[in-house]
């Protein structure tokens, strides 16, 4: 009888101390936040998102969370600002240790960079929000990828002559980490079907080229 109670004493040791390790492993993981518009959202690409592929790249030491909402922009005055969303606040409470920030190709459209005078500041306070999460989080902000094709109101020459300068300053300014997505996926714009949104492919490219940025 008591060689019974001991193995059953044994046996619910053993279960409580695995849960625990299992509970520490998940609390060890490196939180990774992706903020961004459709291009991280990724609609209709099920497990082939930029961030499902960035979760695979970077292993069972991370998880990846996808914040991204389709038609967002940076600007506060922008048709529809990323910052009034409640996918932002949930970012902030999750308290992750990395956020990557892809947003701006949506800003290209008219009725939004009319408003560009705003950009480095609205980014500015954007970051300044995130800079203020108790986790302290490591914060990349990206160059937008190329605008293959202009479409719905999206502008490559936008984004490209006159967006791109800004981010580089704000990184400058703010301290952040800057990835380059514009330089990378200039090859592959046969992976991006209507100028502005990667395939399932093309997904790969971008979370490969900050899959290397934050390792």
């Amino acid at each position: 009888m008591k060689s019974l109670q001991r193995l059953l004493l044994c046996l619910v040791a053993l279960a409580f101390i695995g849960t625990a390790c299992a509970q520490q492993k998940q609390k060890g993981k490196v939180k990774v936040a992706c903020i961004g518009d459709s291009i991280t959202e990724g609609w209709g690409l099920g497990d082939s998102t930029y961030p499902a592929h960035l979760q695979r790249l970077l292993g069972e030491a991370y998880e990846v969370k996808n914040y991204g909402i389709g038609a967002r922009t940076l600007l506060a005055k922008g048709d529809y600002p990323y910052s009034k969303e409640a996918k932002f606040q949930d970012a902030q409470n999750w308290e992750p240790n990395i956020v990557i920030i892809k947003l701006g190709t949506n800003d290209t459209k008219p009725q939004n960079w009319k408003y560009k005078d705003d950009f480095i500041n609205d980014y500015k306070a954007f970051i300044a929000k995130l800079k203020s999460v108790p986790s302290k989080p490591k914060i990349y902000i990206c160059y937008p990828i190329p605008v293959f094709k202009d479409n719905f109101g999206i502008r490559e020459s936008v984004l490209k002559d006159e967006m791109i300068p800004m981010i580089k300053s704000i990184a400058d300014e703010t301290g952040v980490k800057l990835i380059d997505l514009y330089t990378p996926m200039l090859p592959y714009g046969n992976l991006v079907p209507d100028g502005v949104h990667p395939n399932r492919t093309g997904t790969y490219y971008l979370a490969e080229a900050v899959y290397k940025a934050i390792k």
